[in-house]
C-alpha cells in the first residue's frame, strides 16, 4: 500500500500504462480484472450466488459464494477457466441456475 502520493512523472507513467492496457484489452475483447461478468442467484433467498469474475488476462473464475455478497460471504467453491466464455458456460450449466442442464 502506498502511503505517499506519487510524483507527477510516476503518476503520468502509471496512467499511460493503464491507458495502453485498457486499449489492448478492448482490442482483444478481454474484460477488466475483477469485473463481474455474470451473477446467478442459485437460491430464492440470495444465500447461494454463482459469480463469474474476469481475471483481466482473458480467463475467468467461477465462484459459488454463500452469505450476504459482497459484504459478508464465504467462497464455497472456486474454479479457474482459461477463457471468459468457458467460465460463463460452466456457470450456466451449474445446478440450481434456472434453465441449466443441472437444474432439477
Amino acid at each position: 500500500m502506498n502511503k505517499t502520493p506519487l510524483n507527477k512523472i510516476d503518476r503520468e507513467s502509471v496512467a499511460g500504462l493503464q491507458r495502453q492496457l485498457d486499449e489492448l484489452r478492448k482490442r482483444l475483447g478481454v474484460s477488466d480484472r475483477g469485473q463481474i461478468l455474470h451473477r446467478f442467484d442459485a437460491s430464492h433467498c440470495d444465500e447461494e450466488i454463482i459469480l463469474v469474475e474476469a481475471d483481466g488476462l482473458g480467463g475467468a473464475v467461477l465462484r459459488v459464494v454463500e452469505g450476504n455478497y459482497p459484504m459478508d460471504f464465504y467462497t464455497r467453491e472456486e474454479q479457474i477457466f482459461p477463457t471468459e466464455a468457458e467460465a460463463l458456460h460452466a456457470a450456466e450449466s451449474f445446478p440450481g441456475v434456472p434453465g441449466s442442464s443441472g437444474d432439477t
